[in-house]
């Protein structure tokens, strides 16, 4: 077995995470370590976001000594021995030690222990099943968490299919894991435990799932992983409607080329069809945001022509109607469906001109329309949207005479 010290890492080193250690400690000698996603993450040499402790204190006790410590804790979730500490700095949630007694593939009723072996078997992924005392020294007691995390080996504790059948969402996080941490193909004995079982995934809430798929588009490269789902089936099980990866591998390679941070929602725009029927059937069903779910039926509905041919002027006038956002969502989108090396230039130019831009202001009101003839009612706003549509497609021209000229002919016309 693999032995590693963490002595100097940031993570151990951490105000708040020594706090909470001492303060449970000091209850019971050596009770309390790092567990999870921040050891994996410091073993690989990278800073932890998030820091959760496992102890052998059982809740109460976990809060009478961290009160004993003068540390806020909050009740987060007692039933399943997690409670929250809140040192000077950011919060610490620390978990009892607990083994399953039942599961139904998406809650678990679990009892408390104090071994830290039977803890780490009821965890998901190997090189999720690590642990770390106050003093550096990393846990593995599965034998394979350390060498599977330096590997990108990302696999099941224990038998794949019992891990799985336990909580299907484990389905979704092998996928995601591997996207982050993986490297070559993904396990080939956690693939066939995914295929078998994908049907499992319905039992799930659909918040939990498009938390998931969300984190795994904002993977660095999600390509492979993507393609591993499709042709496991697993895909087309949470979203049917992504039937073409194409637009996906381009994007990712737009992405790169323009040293882009990755946008979950993007990836997603690529991977379905500008369809606004399907798009709010997807959104509906996986209960995206309101910002997330206007945000895509935006991109689908929009009935903008976008080209890779677009001359600047034609480029502000649709940044204008558009805004920037929706604007740089069909124009990448559009490229990603238009992988021909000689138009490159073409959308790098057109992304290029969206940048700083500022939308001019109208220079008419309503008051100027009334001044000019125009009779109180609908016919103001008619005459408005008729005039703006003019002065855009005259490139917000400044010509205050040609502006009058054509708001006395629309007053005439229509007013």
């Amino acid at each position: 077995m693999t032995e590693i010290s963490l002595a100097t890492h940031p993570l151990v080193r951490n105000r708040d995470a020594q706090a909470v250690l001492v303060a449970l400690n000091a209850a019971k000698a050596d009770c309390a370590r790092l567990v999870g996603g921040c050891v994996r993450d410091a073993v690989l040499g990278k800073l932890a976001h998030d820091i959760d402790i496992a102890t052998q204190l059982e809740p109460e006790a976990v809060m009478a000594a961290l009160k004993a410590a003068g540390i806020k804790v909050v009740p987060t979730g007692l039933a399943h021995g997690t409670v929250t500490a809140i040192p000077a700095g950011k919060p610490v949630e620390v978990t009892t030690l607990r083994r399953d007694v039942a599961t139904d593939g998406r809650y678990a009723e679990v009892v408390f222990t104090g071994d830290w072996l039977a803890d780490a078997q009821r965890r998901d992924l190997t090189m999720n099943a690590l642990y770390c005392d106050a003093q550096g020294r990393v846990f593995d007691p599965v034998g394979t968490g350390i060498d599977d995390a330096k590997a990108g080996h990302v696999c099941f504790v224990g038998d794949a299919e019992i891990r799985v059948t336990e909580d299907y969402l484990r389905i979704l996080r092998f996928f995601r894991f591997h996207a982050f941490y993986g490297k070559g193909v993904p396990d080939p004995v956690a693939l066939a435990a995914c295929t078998k079982h994908r049907e499992g995934m319905a039992k799930l809430s659909v918040e939990r799932v498009w938390m998931e798929v969300k984190r795994l588009l904002a993977a660095p490269d999600p390509r492979t992983v993507l393609a591993a789902m499709a042709e496991t089936g697993v895909l087309a099980t949470i979203l049917p409607e992504a039937t073409d990866l194409k637009a996906l591998h381009y994007l990712v390679e737009i992405e790169t080329s323009l040293f882009l941070d990755p946008e979950p929602l993007q990836r997603l725009m690529a991977l379905l069809p500008r369809d606004p029927t399907r798009v709010a059937g997807l959104v509906s069903r996986l209960k995206l945001s309101s910002a997330e779910g206007e945000r895509l039926l935006a991109w689908a509905s929009d009935q903008t022509g976008i080209q890779s041919y677009l001359s600047a002027r034609e480029v502000r006038r649709a940044l204008y109607w558009m805004g920037t956002a929706l604007y740089l969502d069909r124009v990448r989108l559009a490229w990603a469906h238009d992988p021909e090396p000689r138009r490159t230039s073409q959308w790098r130019a057109m992304i290029a001109l969206s940048s700083g831009f500022v939308a001019p202001r109208f220079p008419v009101t309503g008051e100027q329309v009334l001044a000019a003839g125009a009779r109180p009612g609908p016919a103001v706003g008619n005459i408005l949207r008729e005039l703006e549509r003019w002065w855009v497609e005259n490139d917000f021209t400044e010509d205050e005479m040609g502006l009058v000229e054509r708001l006395k002919a629309l007053v005439q016309a229509l007013g």
